[in-house]
């Protein structure tokens, strides 16, 4: 939907004097043009007092257009042209209202991801002493077909939650994600090699939740 502007809205409508001799818009004839049941002679029988009034009805007409002028503009619409105002003020307040609800949603749907994401985090720290048992058994080979379907099934519980497990040995070392628990230098590296993992990483996205821990060799100087 295009963005609603109440300016150029309100600026193509007509106003009262525009349509002051439109007969539709007119409503009724002048009254000066209705036909008078009076006598043609009844203002030569005026007095002297009743001939000034025209001059008071012209002033008290000069006062009135002035009060119409410092109502506004909103006074010299026509009832179609106030309608359309108040429908136009009613669409501004609207598309405010649902620009503000937008708003809202979205930041409510972030909020929702973090939340989740601290459930996630608060699960996998807890588990942590567990998988770490499960992948010391299966580096052993230790572990018979039964309990190896229940350990691959709880990774891929954690693989579904969006948890990646990272520390490779052969990777190269990245301080960023590895913890070195102890250096072993090597003649023959060429550069800082993950020797042996201790402790599998765990991260969320770019969030690490826990860097893995390895032995590094590095180059001998």
């Amino acid at each position: 939907m295009s963005e609603f502007n109440k300016d150029d809205y309100l600026n193509d409508m007509e106003d009262a004097e525009s349509l002051k001799n439109d007969p539709a818009s007119a409503g009724s004839a002048p009254a000066s043009d209705a036909p008078s049941d009076k006598p043609a002679d009844s203002a030569d029988a005026k007095t002297e007092g009743e001939a000034e009034a025209p001059k008071a009805d012209a002033k008290d007409a000069s006062e009135d257009e002035k009060t119409a002028d410092a109502k506004g503009d909103d006074d010299t619409l026509t009832p179609l042209g106030k309608a359309k105002k108040e429908a136009a003020d009613y669409l501004e307040a609207l598309q405010r209202e649902r620009a503000e609800f937008i708003n809202y949603r979205n930041r409510t749907a972030k909020e929702k991801d973090v939340f989740r994401q601290h459930g996630i985090i608060d699960v996998l720290t807890a588990l942590l002493p567990a998988l770490d048992d499960i992948d010391r058994i299966r580096e052993h080979s230790e572990m018979d077909d039964s309990f190896k379907a229940v350990a691959t099934k709880i990774d891929k519980a954690f693989e579904k939650f969006g948890v990646e497990k990272f520390g490779v040995k052969g990777e190269d070392f990245d301080p960023t994600k590895h913890e070195a628990i102890l250096h072993r230098p090597d003649p023959a590296a060429e550069k800082e090699t993950v020797d042996a993992v201790v402790e599998a990483g765990y991260r969320i996205g770019d969030r690490v939740i826990r860097a893995a821990r390895v032995v590094v060799v590095s180059p001998q100087n």
